[in-house]
């Protein structure tokens, strides 16, 4: 045998014995084997998509105008502080998408144009009235999608769903999909809950604080605030605490006044964790500060000892705790009867980050694995049923040389599949008929080259001398017809969501696997038979 024969067969046998090694996570024969080899060889195969195994299709949109006011409540904090730090007089409010500051001189214009050339002047006199410029208005929202976008996503990675398709659809949609989920009401929450954690001084030393209640029932709040919107500074803002009954599981609200300004936010964060308390049994969140949020959170407890701070998220107080000393370290936890369940939700939104806009969902729809079924076997009969007519119609019309290459069709299926698992590719309704069109693309190549070899037989050249010259001259014609679908394929991945990925990378595996069997498997088979004998009559 030929040095370059057996060089081709080695890695023939090679990729094959690689193609069953990755694929095998998928068959029952996994489950027998031994636990080393379940352990330190692949594990994973290929993964069915949503539409094979069922789960949770969402589409939500980003409020954008929401990310615009929030960015608006930003600047008009900041110029508070601003204001203040150069011994200036004003007072700044916000309403809607406009800070208005009041009274209007030339040194507080000054520093809101030095510090935020973004706001534009709408109204000057006595008062003066900022609204953020529309260009920029337009990137705060098209920033606000795409943060979403990989907020939604770090959530996602850290809640375990395999294979997830996350992306952008239109300006301000984005689409999730997640194989597999088995609690979608849970998924949900995770993914929807805007996350805005702020720290925030309880104004017990206001007087009207006292006359609040007690505790009002769920769906009183807005009533409650309506009755107080007079009365309490305007600096301050009344928020609730869940309180639960143990015995009975009653749920009451209980209102707290507090400071509008934050003393410290979410952003700061490090780190989020699940931690136990052992006195109760009872999960909390434990909270890590990066080096800036540890010295701000030291000097809020320290210029606030004996007074409650509370921990906010999106508007809902989870405990309000009495700063008894300054804390240093940048630690603090999160208390508020969480099952264990609840606390690990909400360390991976905490860790993942808040949402930079509120999202409403459009569309929520569970797919059942029932469907997934049906397509999974109409999808076996579909390439069964067409693999079986190529193989006949390549040994009926090319006899001896159609053997050869229904072996070449086998070898690019197992491969394939193969390569599938070996990249954990999701598989889905549109990447079964990829595989099924690179059936019948898998024998196309030698389709070509076996007519070109009738043609050098009808040309009187011996059967050695017309297969050598088949696939030369065969090669280029093949080639470009691959690398031009191939091309297409990238084009449709580059560009294409969900669904159309997958057909993009099982067609572009199929012709890529394609050029190798076609033009090394069928090949070395012909060189083999030429090395052990001279073919007397080839049957093509």
């Amino acid at each position: 045998m030929k040095k370059k024969v057996l060089w081709r067969l080695i890695l023939i046998s090679l990729t094959l014995i690689l193609a069953i090694i990755f694929f095998l996570p998928n068959t029952p024969l996994f489950k027998y084997m031994p636990e080393w080899w379940k352990t330190n060889m692949p594990n994973k195969g290929i993964v069915l998509g949503l539409d094979l195994q069922g789960g949770l299709h969402l589409v939500f949109e980003v409020e954008g105008d929401k990310a615009v006011e929030i960015t608006t409540e930003r600047y008009a904090s900041r110029l508070r502080e601003l204001i203040a730090k150069k011994n200036l007089t004003a007072n700044v409010t916000v309403s809607g998408l406009a800070i208005t500051i009041t009274p209007s001189n030339t040194d507080i214009r000054k520093v809101v144009e030095d510090n935020y050339p973004t706001l534009a002047a709408v109204e000057t006199g006595t008062k003066l009235v900022y609204k953020i410029a529309d260009k920029e208005a337009g990137r705060i929202k098209d920033t606000s999608a795409d943060q979403a976008l990989e907020t939604i996503r770090n959530r996602i990675d850290q809640f375990g769903v395999s294979e997830p398709t996350i992306h952008r659809q239109g300006e301000n949609e984005i689409v999730v999909q997640l194989p597999g989920v088995k609690d979608p009401k849970r998924a949900i929450e995770l993914i929807g809950k805007t996350a805005q954690l702020e720290f925030k001084i309880v104004a017990d030393d206001v007087k009207v604080a006292a006359e609040l209640p007690q505790t009002v029932a769920p769906g009183e709040e807005e009533l409650l605030i309506s009755q107080f919107a007079g009365k309490i500074p305007e600096d301050t803002e009344i928020l609730f605490e869940k309180k639960v009954n143990i015995e009975t599981g009653a749920v009451r609200k209980l209102p707290i006044l507090l400071k509008k300004q934050a003393a410290l936010t979410g952003d700061l964060l490090s780190d989020a964790k699940v931690s136990l308390d052992t006195r109760f049994s009872e999960p909390y969140v434990s909270l890590s500060f990066n080096t800036a949020g540890a010295k701000l959170f030291e000097e809020v407890t320290g210029a606030n000892v004996k007074k409650r701070l509370a921990i906010i998220l999106d508007n809902t107080v989870y405990s309000a705790p009495v700063i008894q000393e300054r804390i240093a370290g940048g630690n603090a936890q999160i208390t508020g009867n969480f099952t264990m369940e609840e606390a690990k939700d909400l360390s991976i939104v905490l860790k993942a980050g808040a949402l930079p806009a509120p999202m409403k969902m459009l569309q929520n729809v569970t797919v059942g694995p029932s469907l997934g079924r049906d397509s999974i076997e109409a999808g076996k009969m579909a390439g069964i049923l067409g693999t079986i007519a190529v193989v006949i119609f390549m040994i009926f019309y090319y006899r001896f040389s159609g053997i050869i290459a229904d072996f070449a069709l086998l070898l690019n299926i197992i491969l394939l599949l193969g390569a599938m698992a070996a990249l954990n590719a999701t598989l889905t309704l549109p990447g079964i008929a990829g595989i099924i069109l690179a059936i019948g693309m898998a024998v196309d190549s030698n389709v070509l080259m076996f007519e070109r070899m009738r043609d050098e037989l009808r040309a009187g050249k011996t059967p050695r001398a017309a297969v050598d010259s088949g696939y030369n001259k065969a090669f280029w014609t093949i080639f470009d017809s691959h690398v031009t679908t191939l091309i297409t394929a990238t084009v449709l991945f580059q560009f294409g969501t969900g669904p159309i990925k997958g057909f993009a990378v099982t067609l572009s595996l199929g012709v890529a696997i394609n050029l190798f069997t076609a033009l090394i498997g069928t090949k070395s088979i012909f060189d083999i038979i030429n090395t052990k004998r001279e073919l007397k009559n080839l049957s093509i």
